[in-house]
């Protein structure tokens, strides 16, 4: 870990990336904390402070992932920090009783218990304590540096890098315990010249349950598209007519990923898609969201056929009425690419389907439609 830290300042692009990818594989894969990932937050933080550390953007996405691990998972209600603080209860403990780790662990003629011998004796609930204060450790050492994150988002040049200012003010809007100093910060940014990070910083303000009504009359989609959003995560079924057929359109139509919003991966259609529940709008809601299956393809199926699949299962697996189960499986097999990622079939949406008790094959789809 240190070499890769060192590698982020390197004035080669190559070694930037490749320092990169072994942080990510070390301190955060796949969205899992490891013991050495809240250790290894300082020494980003400082990096960040420091306008000569190149591509600041990129670091502070890694610092994000830190935090709170796949972003997706936790929109559209936001980071839930107040469970994590409660799973972690006694975990310190346990982790300060574990063995020290040793190379030799894995070794056949190792004497003495290894951390792996420590964990498998465990119960459930003791390793899940453990691994939360591990994830709360990562989430609290990022938490201490929000004030280089808030500084980040309207401390620099407002007409140079917006790539890192939308990046800082994502950051900023999974820390609810900070909300006050964070959303004055997130305020001003809402007038930053750069379309993404004014409509990245009301996402976050509604993140943290705070409104900006007016942006929904913006002349730039984005910015009504995120005042929608965050209206629909605040005030719910109070939203108002406005925000709903804003949303209605981003979810119903064929929008592609708007590159420089890190909100999943810019998909707006699919942010879109996973705040409509919220706003109870009934049948308009499943109708945007089939019309959105016919169009899209990869990872942009999963928001909208896991709300789609939500609202007529609405008690979870056999609870659907026949009607609207009956569109969904219309639609999904009328749409082939929807099952598809990188042209082969794509098995977070088979397992997505069969989980509702649905077929996760397309023949098996048809064959029900059919009978």
């Amino acid at each position: 870990m240190p070499g890769h830290l060192r590698a982020l300042r390197s004035g080669a692009a190559g070694d930037r990336r490749g320092a990169l990818t072994g942080l990510y594989g070390g301190i955060c894969h796949q969205g899992t904390r490891y013991e050495a990932s809240a250790p290894a937050v300082p020494f980003l933080l400082e990096l960040l402070a420091d306008p000569a550390t190149p591509d600041r953007a990129a670091v502070v996405e890694l610092v994000a992932s830190i935090a709170v691990g796949h972003h997706g998972a936790w929109l559209p209600d936001g980071f839930p920090v107040a469970e994590l603080r409660a799973a972690a209860v006694g975990g310190a403990e346990l982790l300060r009783a574990a063995p020290p780790p040793a190379e030799d662990d894995e070794d056949e003629d190792f004497e003495g218990e290894s951390r792996l011998d420590y964990w498998e004796a465990l119960g459930d609930d003791q390793r899940s304590a453990m691994a939360a204060h591990v994830e709360l450790a990562a989430y609290d050492a990022v938490r201490a540096g929000l004030p280089v994150l808030r500084e980040l988002v309207i401390g620099g040049d407002a007409h140079g890098d917006a790539a890192l200012r939308a990046a800082a003010a994502f950051t900023l809007g999974w820390f609810p315990e900070d909300d006050a100093a964070s959303v004055a910060v997130l305020t001003a940014a809402v007038a930053d010249p750069s379309r993404s990070v004014a409509a990245t910083a009301v996402v976050s303000l509604g993140l943290l349950g705070t409104v900006v009504p007016a942006a929904l009359r913006d002349t730039r989609g984005e910015i009504r598209w995120a005042a929608a959003v965050a209206l629909a995560r605040v005030r719910g079924a109070g939203a108002g007519d406005e925000a709903t057929r804003e949303l209605l359109r981003w979810a119903g139509g064929a929008s592609t990923a708007r590159a420089g919003i890190p909100f999943l991966g810019g998909d707006l259609a699919g942010y879109a898609a996973l705040s409509l529940p919220a706003l109870a709008a009934g049948d308009a809601a499943l109708d945007a969201l089939l019309a959105r299956l016919g169009t899209v393809t990869g990872v942009e199926t999963l928001p909208v056929l896991g709300t789609a699949l939500r609202l007529v299962f609405p008690d979870g697996p056999g609870s659907g009425v026949a009607g609207p189960r009956q569109r969904l499986v219309r639609a999904l097999a009328e749409a082939p690419a929807a099952w598809q990622i990188g042209g082969r079939k794509s098995g977070d949406v088979s397992g997505l389907l069969r989980s509702f008790g649905l077929p996760g094959d397309p023949a098996a789809m048809n064959d029900l439609l059919e009978g």
